[in-house]
């Protein structure tokens, strides 16, 4: 019996690229059916981990108000980073909340999402993942609004990434400043 660790492997395909796989899977099913049809073997191809040997991480829950010197300055505590790319809003090119880094080498990679990945940066626990690199037009915001679509979901007003809970806080404060005139108002004609 072979003993299982309790850590999972850090290098392990992303939830992105198993659903990337799941679509563009259909053309080659289609493809194994017509072989086993005519009687053929099927063709097995190889699938390859684009995140095997991979050196460029996705940083996901950043602040809106995290600049890039901030990042580039811890994450350089685990190794030289090659590049650094700030996700930005579609239209009002301001940050939107995550970035890229790119490393040198695989393992400053795997070190980082170990050592980094979970901690706090300007008040918020970010996320790291292995990414199978940059691609320009990646770095914007893929939500209607031009920043992330999961913040154009949000219900909670959340200080570091606003959301629709931004609208909701104006409202109530907007409240607060009625009744707080009324109350005022009222005083003087006591």
């Amino acid at each position: 019996m072979a003993a299982r660790t309790t850590v999972d492997r850090l290098d392990k395909p992303s939830a992105y690229f198993n659903s990337r796989k799941k679509r563009g899977g259909h053309h080659h099913r289609d493809r194994r059916d017509e072989d086993e049809d005519m009687g053929r073997q099927p063709e097995q191809p190889a699938e390859e981990d684009p995140l095997r040997d991979a050196t460029t991480l996705y940083v996901g829950n950043l602040s809106f108000y995290t600049t890039e010197e901030q990042v580039y300055e811890l994450f350089t505590k685990c190794g030289e980073i090659k590049r650094l790319i700030m996700g930005l809003d579609r239209f009002n090119k301001t940050p939107c909340g995550f970035c890229f880094v790119e490393y040198y080498t695989h393992q400053d990679a795997l070190d980082c999402m170990k050592y980094i990945g979970g901690t706090k940066l300007d008040e918020r626990i970010i996320r790291t993942d292995l990414d199978p690199g940059f691609e320009e037009g990646r770095q914007y915001g893929r939500g209607k609004s031009g920043g992330q679509v999961r913040d154009e979901y949000r219900e909670d007003f959340d200080e570091g990434r606003g959301g629709l809970g931004r609208a909701i806080q104006s409202e109530q404060r907007l409240k607060e400043v009625e009744r707080r005139d009324l109350e005022s108002d009222i005083g003087r004609l006591r």
